[in-house]
């Protein structure tokens, strides 16, 4: 193992500990246990809430211009996932732990 794959090792333990004593004070954070459990990066994951943000302004533009098919918000989450990751798993998760409620609410539709 070179001395990166070490440090990139050490990284995801460091943040993955960091949610897991989230998880100690709120069992529910279920996006919180669905990067542990399948070895998610911090990058990939601020990439997946900085993607999430986008989707939600564009949800709110889209509703506020009359738009009432949000399958292509769907298809461009699903496409953007670490491979890792299934669409429906991040759905639930982020419906339970509350992030992003009503970008969530609507791609669940779609599953």
């Amino acid at each position: 193992m070179t001395e990166n794959e070490l440090m990139e090792r050490i990284n995801l333990l460091e943040y993955h500990q960091k949610l897991l004593l989230k998880l100690l004070n709120n069992p529910k954070l279920e996006l919180y246990k669905l990067i542990i459990e399948k070895g998610i990066t911090e990058q990939e994951a601020g990439q997946f809430f900085s993607l999430c943000d986008k989707m939600n302004l564009k949800l709110e533009e889209q509703k506020a211009e009359g738009y009432v098919n949000f399958h292509p918000l769907f298809h461009e989450l699903s496409s953007s996932l670490p491979s890792s990751l299934k669409i429906k798993d991040v759905i639930n998760a982020c419906l339970k732990q509350k992030i992003c409620l009503s970008l969530f609410q609507e791609l669940e539709k779609y599953l």
